[in-house]
């Protein structure tokens, strides 16, 4: 199993200094944890797409190129792009450049997008929001699979035999879909025989099990090898349990309320936080012990390939995500990793 982290650039009041953070530092921030992941053997860093006040991220091309000096074997990808409001051709070519930048280290992850910010700024209209995704889902396929490419759709100035540069080190350069739990959106992946990221950030996550089936079921019916499963969490890591309940928790709140307010969801209570602790729940807070139990559980469920966990929900002091990462890089993965691998082999 890959083991890795994502973020949005979270940019909440600085727990410690009750101070909003500046872009720059979280930029600056985000930096340093993407070279220490790098440095502690994690596998993957993603960063993903907001355009609005309370994230740093609306370009994760740029991010992740600036990261690529500074990584050496980390494989770096967005997560997301909100392919519906972009344009394919642009996010094809910013991530051949990365995986040119990079020696074959970049994925794109891409997603209609749960914010939707983005369709009014970028002038498009929410009621083509599946439409659109379809619609440039399948020519950011076509880009990465021919050099040369003819193409015609609704939403986007046709193509005539035009090639697509630059070429990408990886062939093919990987895309992943992101769902967030809808039938269709695991369907569509598997039926593309492309891996597929679900996204669990709270209830029981047994009931998401349903989701991974409709996946691998539908690459089989369309004649695909089984195609890659990630899990995306939240959570976070320190070294008691204790500890990371007391960082997490008002963080997680800060950002979870914000957002809850406009999707009409009730605010985050301190028990609905403690219970989403637990083994059953979804979010992977806690002590190393306690996070390798609780991967080591959804495995048991999912079969999953990877793992990514979204350490910073709100703004945390910088120096406990990084000492977050260093726990999951060197005390989680490798214990994870040994004990799927002895599984496997018994």
């Amino acid at each position: 199993m890959e083991i890795g982290i994502y973020t949005f650039g979270e940019r909440t009041a600085d727990p410690e200094t009750g101070l909003l953070i500046s872009p720059e530092e979280r930029l600056k921030n985000i930096l340093e944890e993407i070279e220490l992941a790098d440095q502690v053997g994690l596998d993957v860093f993603g960063i993903g797409e907001h355009h609005r006040p309370d994230y740093t991220v609306s370009a994760p091309a740029v991010v992740l190129a600036a990261a690529s000096s500074r990584t050496h074997r980390i494989r770096l990808t967005s997560a997301v792009n909100v392919l519906s409001s972009d344009d394919p051709v642009r996010v094809f070519q910013q991530f051949s450049t990365l995986d040119l930048l990079t020696n074959g280290r970049a994925e794109i992850m891409v997603g209609r997008g749960s914010f939707i910010e983005s369709f009014p700024l970028f002038g498009y209209d929410l009621k083509d929001y599946d439409e659109l995704f379809e619609e440039k889902l399948e020519l950011l396929l076509k880009l990465r699979d021919s050099e040369m490419v003819t193409w015609k759709g609704k939403y986007r100035p046709s193509l005539e035999n035009i090639g697509i540069y630059p070429r990408p080190v990886q062939n093919p350069l990987p895309i992943w879909i992101a769902v967030g739990g809808t039938a269709q959106s695991a369907i569509r992946a598997g039926t593309l025989g492309l891996p597929m990221a679900l996204a669990i950030i709270g209830g029981l996550p047994e009931r998401f099990k349903v989701f991974a089936e409709y996946h691998r079921r539908a690459a089989q019916k369309a004649g695909h090898q089984t195609p890659r499963l990630s899990i995306n969490s939240h959570g976070f890591l320190a070294d008691s349990s204790k500890e990371a309940a007391n960082l997490a928790f008002p963080a997680f709140k800060t950002m979870m309320d914000r957002i809850g307010r406009e999707r009409g969801w009730p605010p985050m209570t301190e028990e609905d936080f403690q219970f989403s602790l637990s083994l059953q729940g979804a979010n992977f807070v806690g002590s190393p012990e306690q996070v390798i139990e609780k991967i080591l559980y959804q495995y048991e469920i999912f079969g999953h390939d990877r793992f990514l966990l979204q350490l910073t929900v709100g703004t945390l002091p910088h120096k406990k995500v990084l000492r977050a990462i260093e726990l999951l890089g060197t005390k989680v993965a490798p214990i994870v990793k040994r004990e799927i691998a002895r599984n496997a082999r018994s």
